[in-house]
């Protein structure tokens, strides 16, 4: 999940999915956190965007994990993988070493494109991803 996580190096998140985050968790490096807020008010402007990753928004690499280890993740379950917890080590792992994060993002892809989704009565196609029908 690590691995698959960076996926977030390229993309796009909107005000209404970080807003929480910016103005009412800790673990959120100052500078980085202003600087968002000028994009995000603390209500309103729902729809406005910003990179996952502001450093290198544009390019798939390993910048995403080095961002979490100063706490600039976007996204409150980025920064989680950088919180103190068991995943801290494979983060500072990825953003030390390009090269392992890559071999392990194209593995963890071909492991989910392997998976076989429910089908028929078994599964349901959602109409809101974060509920079931």
């Amino acid at each position: 999940m690590v691995a698959l996580s960076g996926s977030h190096t390229i993309g796009q998140a909107r005000c209404t999915t970080f807003r929480d985050r910016l103005y009412n968790e800790t673990d959120i490096n100052d500078s980085f956190a202003t600087s968002v807020k000028s994009k995000c008010p603390q209500s309103g402007s729902d729809n406005n965007i910003s990179p996952l990753d502001t450093t290198s928004a544009n390019t798939f690499d390993n910048i995403y994990y080095k961002n979490l280890r100063i706490q600039k993740g976007l996204l409150h379950s980025d920064q989680q993988l950088s919180s103190g917890g068991s995943t801290d080590s494979i983060v500072n792992t990825y953003s030390s070493n390009s090269a392992t994060f890559f071999a392990d993002f194209a593995k963890a892809m071909v492991k989910m494109g392997n998976l076989s989704p429910l089908t028929g009565t078994n599964g349901q196609i959602r109409k809101n991803c974060r509920k079931t029908n």
